[in-house]
């Protein structure tokens, strides 16, 4: 196979790497309502851990002391997304959830600034405030409508961001597989250990229930690792964030599908998220070209990192 041709099946396989993510807003939805938030995401990392770990046997022999503490850190903060994430869609729609998650990829510059102290780009300033606007639509504008689950989706964005510096920073020091397993196993234990403490730890009863967490797991775990593993060795880092960045819009058309309506202001909102998550991720593509493409993706879209922070 030719490279462009490869180029080309890569980029269809990000594609759909992206729909299924999307896809997960309205499925977790579902699940949620009928079963414990942390049992939930015990089950699904677990699996998810359990499937890379027998793929890529050799990157678990070469998960080490540091890459123990590294992946704990990055882990840590990838199970605080995830439990408000999914704890947020107990109370919010999943086509607002998907949007609302988006928000890291303007949140997590900003923090980079506030961290390193120094000015942010024009272009960030610009892209978070067109955010800001599109989330104030997206959440009812004046007529309100802002709710608890709305915010535990914001704090998911939140903690996303600052996993992605992790990443960014420490992280690339270490193998990408071995991270992940480490990271995906952290969450698997903290979220069972939360399930066991508050929720009784109740075992999967049902079929569909089953379905949800092999489909979360296998695929938009461990199979969305390896397609973005191989497809960043072939597309360069800026087109692999691109198509990954279109996940909120397909968690909006899924939502819309599974019969979910945000109304016309939502839309222009919805709209203006995706617009400035984009224009981020190409202003940050471009002055990483200046410097040092550096890119993260674990869990979620790879997001261009402008400077690294020291361990």
């Amino acid at each position: 196979m030719s490279v462009s041709n490869r180029r080309y099946l890569l980029a269809a396989a990000l594609v759909g790497v992206a729909a299924v993510w999307g896809a997960t807003f309205v499925v977790v939805k579902d699940v949620v309502a009928r079963y414990p938030v942390n049992a939930f995401l015990a089950w699904r990392f677990a699996l998810a851990t359990t499937v890379l770990a027998a793929a890529f046997p050799k990157a678990v022999r070469a998960i080490d002391a540091r890459t123990l503490r590294a992946g704990a850190l990055a882990g840590v903060l990838l199970a605080a997304g995830y439990v408000f994430q999914t704890w947020g869609l107990e109370a919010t729609s999943a086509s607002k959830a998907a949007f609302v998650t988006g928000m890291f990829v303007v949140i997590t510059p900003v923090l980079q600034a506030v961290l390193l102290r120094h000015t942010p780009r024009v272009e960030t300033v610009a892209g978070v405030a067109v955010a800001t606007i599109g989330l104030w639509l997206l959440s009812g504008g004046p007529a309100g409508g802002w709710n608890a689950g709305d915010t535990r989706v914001l704090l998911c964005a939140v903690a996303y961001s600052f996993h992605m510096i992790v990443l960014g920073s420490v992280g690339r020091r270490h193998d990408a597989v071995a991270l992940t397993i480490v990271q995906l196993a952290v969450v698997a234990l903290l979220t069972g250990a939360l399930s066991i403490g508050f929720e009784g730890a109740p075992l999967p009863a049902d079929g569909r229930l089953i379905a949800a967490i092999v489909l979360t797991a296998v695929l938009g775990s461990a199979v969305a690792f390896v397609v973005q593993t191989h497809a960043q060795r072939t597309i360069p880092p800026s087109t692999v964030a691109l198509i990954l960045v279109t996940e909120p819009a397909f968690g909006g058309l899924f939502g819309w599908l599974a019969g979910e309506r945000i109304g016309l202001r939502g839309l222009v909102g919805a709209a203006l998220i995706l617009a400035a998550m984009v224009f981020v991720e190409v202003a940050g593509s471009r002055a990483a070209r200046r410097g040092e493409e550096v890119s993260v993706s674990v869990e979620g879209p790879p997001v261009p990192l402008e400077t690294e922070i020291a361990d």
